[in-house]
């Protein structure tokens, strides 16, 4: 899978406001801003995030995927200070 296939799998899976992907080969970086983040734990984000991958990561085209999650407000807030100077 390349990054849009995956931004548009966990997009339409999960409804998020945003989705990011990064990466190559069989190693991603995934950006996912939703609100339904705000009231999950930290280890039920992953989960959410990881469910419609799971079968990319078993087959082995995905290995290694590290995710970062926000809610919208956070994602604001994150562009906001991370802006280049």
């Amino acid at each position: 899978m390349d990054n849009q296939q995956i931004e548009t799998l966990l997009k339409e899976s999960l409804n998020l406001a945003e989705v990011h992907v990064s990466g190559e080969g069989s190693h991603f970086q995934v950006i996912a801003i939703s609100d339904i983040f705000a009231d999950m734990s930290r280890v039920k984000k992953q989960q959410f995030v990881y469910a419609p991958l799971a079968e990319q990561i078993a087959e082995g085209s995905m290995h290694a995927v590290s995710i970062k999650t926000f809610t919208e407000a956070q994602w604001q807030r994150e562009k906001l200070f991370n802006l280049p100077q």
